[in-house]
Formats: structure tokens, sequence, C-alpha cells
């Protein structure tokens, strides 16, 4: 449960950092606001499923773990690549 409480902080801090951006405002808090939630998602997740691995609760690690490996790659990845836009625009932009 924790995991998606990181995970709905991680992408709405994302959204305020990409609107910041667009709005002229300084958007780097934001941004590491975003990227270190998306990483402590993924801490919480590994804790999850470390409980899981406890309880040898091998029916939950088969259900879950295929699904969500993709996922939680493509969303880190997604995470990545939206926080750190603004930057990447604004240095293109002063060249």
């Amino acid at each position: 449960m924790l995991f998606m409480i990181f995970g709905i902080i991680a992408i709405v801090a994302t959204l305020i950092n990409l609107y910041m951006f667009k709005a002229g405002k300084d958007y780097k808090l934001a941004m590491a606001i975003g990227l270190s939630f998306t990483a402590l998602t993924l801490c919480a997740e590994y804790s999850l499923i470390s409980v899981w691995v406890e309880a040898e609760d091998w029916a939950a690690l088969m259900d879950v773990i295929p699904g969500m490996e993709r996922a939680l790659w493509f969303l880190t990845i997604a995470s990545i690549v939206l926080n750190i836009a603004p930057m990447l625009l604004e240095r293109k932009g002063k060249k």
C-alpha cells in the first residue's frame, strides 16, 4: 500500500514539475521530489516483495512479479524522462 502512496506523490510532483516549467517558474524542487518519490516507490515495492519471500508466499510472487516488473521498469523510465525533460529543454533553449 505504501508503494501506491509514494507512486501517486511521484506522479503529482512530476506533473507539478512540468507545469512549473511551462509557467516559467523554478521547477527543480518539484523535479527532485518527483525523482525521490520514484525511488521511494521502488524501495517500498521491494520491501513488499521481501515480506512475501519471508512468508514464503510463492503464489503472490508468481502472480504479481511478472506484471509488476514490466510496470515498474516502464514507470521508472517515464518518471526519469518526464522529470529531466524541462532541464534538457531549458539547456537546448540556451544554445
